[in-house]
């Protein structure tokens, strides 16, 4: 009864309550998961707001746990928002306050030198996906400490809600290296380390031996990096990603769910990806992710990695990317283009004529009207992505892209946003959500023991959920299936990531014939099970 993964509450039946010495413990009448189910919502919809509604749901997962996924899985269009974003934005600003129970690993300066020691103190051995993050970039929010614990915890549900990966196998992982962040430093309730971040060599060694006590405790395991700086999340992308099993999901997840919103948008707009070009607003993890999966797409239909570049523009906070500036780093190096120096956004649009804009830039309000005009002049039917999480960093609302592009603009967000009715038309935004893509990534990379996960991974992905939008969702402007079909979603992308590592030599199981047979076996279904 104290241990989540296997209490039944309520449903604990009349042999179970003899069998296991439960008399008196429980309320006498058996119930049985339905009602439980029932039982839950009607207090949890009760509730005044969604971060008390995250609580019920957080304090679910912490005393029955095959109860919180029947509710997430069953309800998974109403939850989605609520464990992940917007509502797991302010879960985090707020997490020592709403603290319950630990779950999850702490990995802090104090464990430097034994973390394999430690990684040994989770109960569960077989662990096979970890996320992980150092809280330094939560979201759109910044530097949150500790208190990004709430990330990796609610992404680690997704893998389970959304495709079936058994929750003990999962492990939430902060490493705590302090934070910059003084109104957190001056809280006290604040549970991270009272320190001001660690840099430099002290903190690569920090996160090296963490990387390689995981490969040392956990060797089956995929880490996915969430929510790590820029400049600390490209470097450790580039260092990891040949030696263990890793990918960066602000990278690479955001890159594939948008490639495939590209995909799915082109079928409304009738063009093709190589004649199209992008602007992407913001020059960090997520915009040029996106930009080197859409050069990776280009070079598989023919075009030489130096056009598929020329299709990719960006704006950062000092304007056009351009090769003439000397302030770039690395990653947008890769993207600088010639041209004028220009910082005028409206002047920028007259004069590239972009197809779609891209915002990942965390700065709401970015796509203004006169900006979703002048592309619209452009495009004709403009792609309008505004990516950057939680809402309230939103470049623009659906309401504003279908409306001030007369009802002309293919939008998609990150964070979710209603219906909108507009002149007669009823319009169903997609939200270009990474829980489309990286647990069916996961599942892939479990089903076949992957020893690692490539950028052709995150490829195949995007085209198998693009080919997973049917005609009707076009006609409302949806271009990403409805939630509640993400576990098919997740199974269809698995079975190809699977293949795929197997093509590439990187499969460390032969794969069975029946492969989506085996995988629809992988998966955990919340059901309790009998004890007598």
């Amino acid at each position: 009864m104290q241990d989540p993964t296997l209490n039944k509450g309520t449903a604990f039946s009349e042999a179970e309550r003899d069998a296991l010495g439960l008399r008196g413990l429980v309320p006498p009448h058996v119930q049985g998961m339905e009602d439980q189910v029932k039982r839950f919502l009607i207090t949890y919809r009760k509730r005044s707001s969604d971060l008390e509604r995250y609580i019920d749901l957080s304090s679910l997962q912490d005393r029955n746990e095959t109860l919180y996924y029947k509710v997430v899985t069953e309800f998974i269009d109403e939850m989605m928002p609520l464990i992940y974003t917007p509502t797991v934005g302010l879960a985090c600003q707020q997490f020592g306050q709403i603290f319950r129970r630990s779950h999850g690993m702490y990995i802090s300066e104090k464990e430097r030198g034994r973390i394999a020691e430690v990684l040994r103190n989770w109960p569960r051995k077989d662990i096979r996906v970890i996320v992980v993050t150092d809280g330094e970039r939560i979201l759109g929010l910044g530097d949150l400490g500790a208190n990004g614990m709430g990330i990796p915890i609610g992404k680690l549900a997704l893998y389970t809600a959304c495709a079936g990966i058994d929750p003990i196998q999962c492990l939430p992982v902060l490493i705590d290296v302090g934070t910059n962040n003084q109104s957190l430093l001056d809280d006290p309730l604040y549970l991270g380390l009272r320190q001001r971040r660690t840099t430099g060599q002290a903190y690569d060694d920090l996160v090296d031996e963490f990387i390689s006590a995981v490969s040392e405790t956990f060797p089956k395991a995929l880490i996915q990096f969430e929510d790590f700086a820029n400049h600390n999340a490209f470097r450790f992308l580039s260092k990891y990603r040949e030696r263990v099993c890793t990918f960066n999901d602000d990278i690479q997840g955001t890159a594939s769910v948008a490639l495939s919103g590209i995909y799915s948008a082109l079928r409304i707009t009738g063009g093709k990806l190589r004649d199209q070009r992008f602007l992407f607003f913001g020059a960090g993890e997520a915009g040029t992710g996106v930009g080197e999966l859409v050069v990776t797409a280009l070079t598989h239909e023919g075009l030489t990695e130096a056009e598929a570049r020329r299709a990719c523009w960006f704006i950062d906070s000092k304007g056009l990317v351009v090769k003439s500036r000397t302030d770039l780093n690395e990653h947008k190096q890769r993207f600088a283009q010639d041209h004028a120096p220009l910082k005028d956004t409206l002047e920028i649009i007259e004069a590239l004529r972009p197809t779609a804009l891209i915002g990942a830039s965390g700065q709401p309000g970015t796509f203004t009207q006169a900006v979703i005009e002048a592309a619209t002049r452009a495009a004709g039917r403009p792609i309008i992505f505004a990516l950057s999480n939680p809402t309230s960093k939103a470049e623009c609302t659906a309401q504003q892209a279908y409306e001030w592009s007369k009802g002309q603009a293919v939008f998609a967000s990150g964070s979710p946003f209603g219906p909108v009715d507009y002149e007669g038309r009823h319009f169903i935004p997609g939200q270009g959500n990474n829980a489309y893509i990286f647990p069916g990534i996961g599942l892939g990379v479990l089903a076949s023991d992957s020893r690692l996960v490539t950028d052709e991974m995150f490829l195949t992905a995007a085209r198998t959920l693009a080919s997973m939008v049917t005609e009707t969702d076009l006609e409302h402007g949806r271009i990403y299936p409805p939630l509640k079909q993400i576990r098919e979603v997740s199974v269809a992308i698995a079975v190809e990531v699977a293949k795929l590592a197997a093509k590439s030599g990187l499969a460390r199981e032969t794969l069975p014939e029946d492969l989506e047979g085996a995988i629809r076996k992988l998966l955990y279904i919340p059901e309790y099970f009998s004890y007598v």
